[in-house]
C-alpha cells in the first residue's frame, strides 16, 4: 500500500465535523473531488499547502505534474507560464470549494489558512483542518467546538472572502513569478474560480438558481470585496444561466479552436 492511499488521520474531535457534512455531500455530487478534515501530509503524492506556498521544490514539482497532464490533454506542450496558470487553477478550484460549500448549504465558513491544508493531485482529495469556523447565532453548531458566532449574512459573506483570501494570498505570491501576472490578474482568476465552482456544484446538487443567487451576494459589482477583482455577474438569456469571466483562462493558447464561451478576450 502506498502512502498516498492511506485513509488521512481524522482532525482534532469537533473541529472538523461541523463541516464533514458538506464535505461529504459535495464527495457524493462530485466523486473526484474528496476532502478529509484531517491534518495536512506531505510525501507519498500529498503536498502540504504551505510547502506550496513556499515555493521552491514543491511549486516545481506540482508545475511539473501539469505539464505532463498538459502533453497527454493537448498533445503538445504549452508555454511555461500558462502551464503554471493551469496548475494554478487545478489547486484554486477544488480548494475555494472547501470555503464555499459549507458556507452553502450550512451557512458555515471554516478557516483554513496554508498550514491547515495539503493536497492530492493524482487521488483528487484534500485534507482540511480548520483553525475555527465561523456560523450564525441560529445554527446548531453555535456551541460546538471551534464555533465563531457573526450576528447575520452579511457578515458570514465578509468571513467567506476573508477566509478564502488568507488561504490564497501567499499561494498567488507562489505562483505569481510562475504565471508572469500581476495580482490584480491573479485575484481576477481567483474570482472566477470561487464563482464557477460553487455554480458547478450548485447544478449538480440542483440548486443553481440559489448558487448564482448567492454569488451575485457574495461578490456584486463595485470595489468593496478586495482582494477579489470583478463580480459573478450572472445573467439569464434563452433559459439558462451565464456570465463572462473576469479573467482569460488562456486555454486558446493550447486549443485555439475551440473558444471559451465565457471568455472576456471575445467582448
Amino acid at each position: 500500500m502506498t502512502a498516498s492511499s492511506v485513509e488521512p488521520r481524522p482532525a482534532a474531535p469537533g473541529r472538523a465535523a461541523p463541516l464533514a457534512g458538506s464535505w461529504a455531500r459535495l464527495s457524493a455530487a462530485l466523486p473526484g473531488l474528496r476532502i478529509h478534515g484531517a491534518p495536512p501530509r506531505s510525501g507519498g503524492g500529498w503536498t502540504a499547502a504551505a510547502d506550496l506556498a513556499g515555493g521552491g521544490a514543491a511549486l516545481d514539482a506540482m508545475i511539473a505534474f501539469d505539464a505532463e497532464l498538459g502533453l497527454e490533454l493537448y498533445g503538445r506542450a504549452a508555454r511555461p507560464d500558462v502551464t503554471a496558470g493551469f496548475c494554478l487553477h487545478r489547486y484554486t478550484w477544488p480548494l475555494a470549494l472547501a470555503f464555499t460549500v459549507p458556507w452553502f448549504l450550512e451557512r458555515r465558513v471554516p478557516r483554513l489558512p496554508v498550514e491547515r491544508v495539503s493536497v492530492n493531485r493524482s487521488t483528487g482529495e484534500l485534507t482540511a483542518q480548520p483553525v475555527e469556523f465561523a456560523c450564525l447565532p441560529d445554527d446548531p453548531a453555535a456551541a460546538a467546538p471551534g464555533a465563531r458566532v457573526v450576528p447575520d449574512e452579511a457578515a458570514l459573506r465578509a468571513e467567506l472572502l476573508a477566509a478564502v483570501a488568507e488561504h490564497l494570498t501567499p499561494v498567488l505570491a507562489a505562483f505569481r513569478p510562475r504565471v508572469r501576472r500581476g495580482p490584480h490578474t491573479l485575484w481576477a482568476m481567483t474570482t472566477d474560480d470561487v464563482v464557477e465552482g460553487l455554480w458547478y456544484v450548485g447544478g449538480l446538487l440542483g440548486e443553481e438558481d440559489r448558487a448564482t443567487a448567492e454569488l451575485d451576494a457574495l461578490l456584486p459589482a463595485g470595489p468593496g470585496h478586495r482582494p477579489f477583482v470583478g463580480a459573478a455577474g450572472f445573467r439569464r438569456a434563452d433559459g439558462r444561466w451565464l456570465r463572462d469571466r473576469v479573467s482569460c483562462c488562456l486555454y486558446y493558447t493550447v486549443r485555439p479552436e475551440e473558444a471559451c464561451l465565457s471568455c472576456p478576450r471575445e467582448k
